[in-house]
């Protein structure tokens, strides 16, 4: 696949504050509610869009980090892109991924595993990174991100370069 968005980006047309959140399940709903009115103005489908990718990714990051947080980044890249990220504060082992190795029956039974299937499905792109310093083994966390595809004029006209929490 074609990297078409830096990670994190390195310019966007706007960001939005990020928002942090405890990393306890009922909280995945309060930050979907935050989305939603974050992208008041945008259309239905970019906002169920995005409202379903941030739900997988933040119950991610709730069920298999130890930290007391995640957080929320959004940025619109450019008239295309939607950039939406969940970070943890750590404790995960190894990185995400979808497995390629199990079978058909394993995947009817299975409770886990989907998600990113389904963020593969509905993303343009995406991916993680690691939080922290990169020459030795602390890692203060992981960033899952995906790049959601806008239709073209589904941007609000009035958006800022930089939406504060209100």
């Amino acid at each position: 696949m074609t990297r078409l968005v830096l990670s994190p980006p390195a310019a966007a047309r706007t960001w939005w504050e990020h928002r942090t959140y405890p990393r306890v399940l009922p909280h995945v709903g309060r930050a979907r509610h935050d989305l939603a009115r974050d992208l008041a103005g945008f259309d239905t489908d970019t906002i169920d869009t995005a409202l379903l990718c941030l739900g997988e990714l933040a119950a991610n990051a709730v069920e298999h980090t130890s930290g007391p947080c995640f957080h929320r980044a959004l940025a619109l890249i450019d008239e295309r892109i939607l950039w939406l990220a969940v970070l943890d504060d750590g404790g995960a082992v190894g990185s995400p991924h979808i497995p390629e190795q199990a079978t058909e029956d394993l995947w009817r039974t299975s409770e886990d595993g989907r998600g990113l299937m389904l963020i593969q499905a509905l993303a343009v792109e995406w991916g993680s990174y690691t939080l922290g310093p990169r020459e030795n083994t602390t890692i203060l966390g992981r960033a899952v991100w995906a790049a959601l595809p806008i239709e073209p004029g589904a941007i609000p006209a009035d958006l800022p370069a930089f939406v504060l929490t209100p």
